[in-house]
């Protein structure tokens, strides 16, 4: 690994790129390092877009220390290309893009082998974002082809604007399905214990609540509150056995506990109002109230549950 690697590019002399890793005497790998704080852009790959052109490398990497992205010459030989082809991100990433990035590794690392699936990781990433675009506010194009399926009068403007918002709530929904059908098939092959009944005493007598519970007629227990518990366990259960996480509800809010403990709060799910909460706890139990405006949200939180969950 060489830090500062120098190579003239034209008429400009002594430019430097942060780190160049060799690899049996050839560079392999060029490396441009912006600050943690910053967010990475286009703007950012000057430097490596000229290397790129006058060493032996073959991928260029982009990164703030948390996000990376990896460039490659796809498009055109020798010419690094505008966009990567694999972005991995250390605070949210799923385990498939594990096995991508482990190709990087000194005793997996083949060019050809990565530039075979390089490709279709490019055009995969940008469809996925498209298509997260798409399920966030769906174009004009996909609304008329989806009415038109379903209407069988004339498209018209008026038409379009009553039907726009029933085509964005029918992709949430559908969505939202998929993921519960998906969360719950998971839960069952592992724990099918049911949940608890709203409002079911501690089972531990000396456990305290900084929120008396409410008499089991006064709690009402939504499909969301049930939605979101589901998220979370299936969060969790990647660190602590599943069959140990329980759901209190409250009349104000529904505690996510562990062991059914109130002095191992997991999380607590504020959704009896307009604006959607889920309070998260740090090491002193102190909670924090972070604003979600779906549930699927609950997953970007992912990494805090799970530390919550490690302590106890």
């Amino acid at each position: 690994m060489i830090p500062e690697f120098t190579a003239d590019v034209g008429v400009k002399k002594g430019e430097k790129v942060d780190y160049a890793i060799k690899r049996n005497g050839e560079i392999a790998i060029l490396v441009e390092c912006k600050p943690c704080r910053s967010a990475l852009s286009d703007a950012h790959t000057s430097q490596l877009y000229r290397y790129f052109s006058v060493t032996a490398a073959r991928f260029a990497v982009l990164t703030n220390g948390i996000v990376y992205w990896f460039y490659s010459d796809l498009d055109e030989p020798n010419k690094m290309d505008a966009k990567p082809f694999f972005e991995f991100d250390m605070a949210n990433f799923r385990p498939a893009q594990i096995e991508e990035l482990s190709k990087f590794c000194n005793e997996n690392f083949d060019v050809d082998s990565i530039l075979v699936t390089a490709s279709d990781l490019k055009y995969r990433s940008q469809l996925m974002k498209e298509f997260a675009a798409e399920l966030e506010k769906p174009c004009d194009e996909l609304c008329r082809m989806l009415v038109g399926r379903v209407y069988d009068g004339k498209l018209t403007t008026n038409v379009m604007g009553k039907f726009t918002p029933l085509v964005e709530r029918a992709i949430r929904d559908t969505i939202r399905e998929l993921v519960n059908q998906k969360l719950s098939s998971a839960i069952d092959d592992t724990a099918p214990s049911p949940l608890p009944s709203a409002g079911e005493g501690a089972k531990d007598a000396g456990a305290t609540t900084t929120e008396t519970m409410a008499p089991v007629d006064d709690v009402v227990t939504t499909a969301e509150e049930v939605d979101g518990f589901n998220i979370v366990r299936a969060i969790v259960r990647e660190v602590i056995p599943v069959d140990r996480v329980f759901m209190r509800d409250a009349k104000s809010y529904c505690g996510i506990l562990i062991d059914d403990n109130n002095r191992k709060p997991l999380c607590r799910l504020h959704f009896n109002r307009s604006v959607k909460f889920i309070g998260l706890f740090d090491a002193e139990k102190n909670e924090e109230r972070v604003d979600i405006e779906r549930l699927e949200d609950i997953f970007l939180h992912a990494a805090r549950l799970k530390e919550t969950a490690l302590r106890y």
